[in-house]
């Protein structure tokens, strides 16, 4: 596609979810790559300004580059397909459903995709029960908040109330979480094609906010090293996950390859980070796509509702 053919483009980046600054990092290598290939692209924070400045300005094409609530959760989507705007990323139903673990899972369980067993808290649940029927260590989390926050790691009943209240301050809704120990990899897709898969090591046990955005001593390989034929199923079966929940345009599947083998598979993301730590553009580079390239071909799978 010619690069002018998308007109006037708007980055939607920084909003006002917890995931704020990562999207600012994400709009502003967009908007710069967009500019690079001669894109008429401008940013748009819609943190400070109104979506009827949006509607005002007569944008053709909208570059999504938010990340979490109001930007990934289907928000911004309907109020685009209101506004007849086309743009980046999955629609609306499959952008709520991907933020929402809890009914992501649910999805994945009737369609057959392997997730870790799970249940959702309230501050009134038997903690020991769920323990006991989910085994330990557990992982506690929000169920609608993006890049590890609010999240929490414990290795005794008795810490999980703790961890409940750390992850209930982001979300009224949290998920108890069966701990999977294994290798932690991501799956892009673009369009309906797989990209390289990413095997991620971290120093500490987990790869949380400070080993995804901070630290240097988090190792990323790709490709990932394991066995083509292993490589295959993997990506096969994240392209299915993605696809049972309706998502569109280029995305993101999280999951554990566990010590005996078993793929077990995490979240989506319809909205992923687009920063120099980011898995995306590293998974499109194995595959021979420049960062400026993923962009443009981002932008041409735009959604239009």
């Amino acid at each position: 596609m010619v690069e002018q053919d998308f007109g006037k483009v708007a980055v939607l980046f920084g909003g006002c979810s917890a995931e704020r600054d990562i999207s600012l990092q994400s709009g502003q290598a967009v908007l710069e790559a967009l500019r690079q290939r001669g894109v008429d692209a401008h940013p748009f924070d819609p943190g400070k300004k109104s979506l009827a400045a949006l509607a005002d300005a007569q944008f053709d094409r909208v570059y999504i580059a938010l990340h979490g609530r109001y930007g990934e959760d289907g928000t911004v989507q309907g109020a685009l397909e209101l506004m007849r705007i086309p743009y980046t990323g999955s629609g609306v139903m499959a952008s709520a459903l991907a933020m929402d673990k809890w009914r992501t899972k649910l999805l994945w369980r009737a369609a057959g995709v392997d997730s870790p067993r799970s249940t959702l808290l309230t501050a009134h649940s038997d903690f020991e029960k769920i323990a006991q029927m989910l085994g330990l260590p557990l992982i506690i989390k929000p169920v609608r908040e993006g890049s590890t926050i609010g999240l929490s790691k414990v290795d005794r009943a008795e810490d999980i109330a703790k961890a409940y209240r750390v992850a209930a301050e982001h979300d009224a809704l949290v998920l108890a979480e069966e701990y999977i120990a294994g290798t932690e990899l991501t799956a892009a897709i673009l369009g309906d094609t797989p990209l390289p898969l990413v095997r991620i090591e971290v120093t500490g046990e987990l790869y949380d906010y400070e080993a995804k955005y901070l630290s240097d001593k988090t190792r990323y390989f790709c490709p990932c090293g394991l066995p083509d034929d292993q490589t295959g199923l993997i990506q096969a079966q994240a392209l299915q996950a993605y696809q049972t929940l309706g998502c569109e345009g280029w995305g993101r599947v999280d999951l554990i390859l566990s010590q005996d083998g078993r793929f077990c598979f995490l979240e989506a993301n319809t909205s992923p980070g687009m920063t120099s730590h980011s898995l995306v553009p590293m998974a499109a580079k194995a595959a021979g796509i420049d960062f400026e390239e993923l962009v443009l071909k981002i932008l041409s799978l735009s959604h239009v509702g």
